[in-house]
């Protein structure tokens, strides 16, 4: 008896429940939200799919305005949505809301062409993309160096890595959702040739391409620009998430976010663009109120998979999707942003599926964000808003930018 199989047989004999189900495996928490009725609850398990079914119905329940918990089946970690709270006035910080206005060209910016960088070293007359060693980097390529004897208490290890800047474009002014296409390609293109040159050196298991876009998240320079950081080791989020993505394919052939992608599909709720080779969407379990995620429909483990249609359709659907951030409150929208995919040099790596996240603060305007603090340092994320609503709105914003209309 497989999981359709037993879903199938208890919506046959008790139709128009709320229903959660469990893969205890994998902590895995799906939720089906139906009609109420007055059937009693019923539970069933199978053995051959280590499946627990708990089907329960809840007369009051609803799940658009009810305080409950969502499971992020990448991770495991538990999401508290209040969406009764969406409605509290806020009285708290504001920032402050400055005009996106910026030279195409800035003779004090340490990325431009032809400038001066902190240390001392010139950029070159670059035209497209430009790839330096970052000079303040959080990581060093120190040989290996030999960890000193390990207290059960008090654990370090060296850590050795590469970080670089990707600077997008050569325009000091633009975002990647203000370039075009073909700019938008090109930075594809690099993406997945630093990611094939860095892969080859055995010592790097990890590699992580990321953009923190914004002073409200951190960005230390507003020039268009990414990072890469390879390190030796793997990261504990990472490493949670292939763990999980592993043990799921193996039991069912199939990446868990293959499976997952399907299931959004039927529904659409949570959808908000797609093409011939991605679909971006606002996950079940987004923690962030406008968190985004891009999913391959094609199960790859990493960037160096990805055909040059592939390609293509990632710059379009990159594009798409920020623009539509841009236009919710017509600002330079802030986010950092990141692909997840398979570990390099560290053996079998079948379950993992690429995919890209956007956790961008901002909540009710440009002005007012989400701080994660207080219930959601101490114990679980917490949002107001419904990812529902938060898909919808970013489904209603326009996907031509506010800058260039009228």
């Amino acid at each position: 008896m497989n999981l359709r199989t037993v879903i199938e047989s208890i919506l046959l004999k008790y139709p128009l429940f709320y229903m959660s189900i469990y893969l205890l495996k994998f902590d895995v928490c799906f939720h089906l939200c139906c009609d109420k009725s007055d059937k009693p609850p019923v539970t069933l398990s199978c053995d051959k799919c280590r499946l627990y079914i708990e089907y329960k119905c809840d007369m009051n329940f609803d799940i658009t305005t009810d305080p409950h918990t969502r499971i992020d089946i990448l991770t495991g970690e538990r999401i508290l949505v209040s969406p009764h709270r969406s409605k509290r006035p806020w009285q708290g910080q504001v920032e402050k809301h400055s005009a996106d206005s910026r030279p195409a060209h800035d003779p004090t910016c340490y990325l431009c062409p032809g400038n001066h960088r902190a240390e001392g070293d010139v950029n070159p007359g670059y035209t497209d993309s430009f790839v330096f060693v970052n000079d303040y980097a959080a990581l060093l390529d120190t040989g290996d160096k030999q960890a000193a004897a390990e207290d059960n208490l008090f654990i370090a290890t060296p850590e050795r890595g590469i970080c670089k800047v990707i600077c997008f474009s050569p325009r000091h002014d633009l975002t990647l959702a203000e370039m075009d296409i073909s700019a938008l390609i090109k930075v594809v293109d690099v993406w997945q040739d630093e990611f094939r040159a860095l892969s080859t050196t055995e010592w790097i298991k990890y590699i992580q391409i990321f953009e923190n876009k914004g002073a409200m998240m951190g960005c230390s320079n507003p020039h268009p620009h990414g990072q890469i950081w390879a390190q030796s080791g793997i990261p504990s989020s990472i490493e949670r998430e292939g763990q999980r993505q592993q043990d799921y394919y193996q039991r069912h052939g199939q990446t868990m976010l293959n499976a997952y992608l399907t299931a959004e599909k039927e529904r659409g709720e949570r959808l908000i663009v797609e093409n011939e080779s991605h679909v971006a969407l606002v996950p079940f379990w987004a923690k962030w109120p406008f968190e985004t995620m891009i999913i391959s429909k094609r199960e790859v483990q990493t960037i160096l998979e990805f055909t040059a249609e592939e390609k293509r359709d990632l710059a379009a659907i990159l594009r798409d999707l920020t623009v539509r951030y841009d236009n919710l409150f017509e600002t330079s929208f802030p986010y950092s942003a990141g692909m997840h995919q398979a570990p390099v040099n560290s053996g079998n790596q079948r379950g993992w599926h690429w995919h890209m996240h956007f956790y961008p603060p901002l909540l009710r305007s440009a002005t007012v964000k989400k701080f994660m603090v207080g219930y959601e340092m101490l114990a679980d994320a917490q949002r107001d808003i419904t990812p529902e609503v938060a898909a919808e709105r970013l489904q209603q914003a326009s996907d031509v930018h506010y800058k260039r209309k009228g």
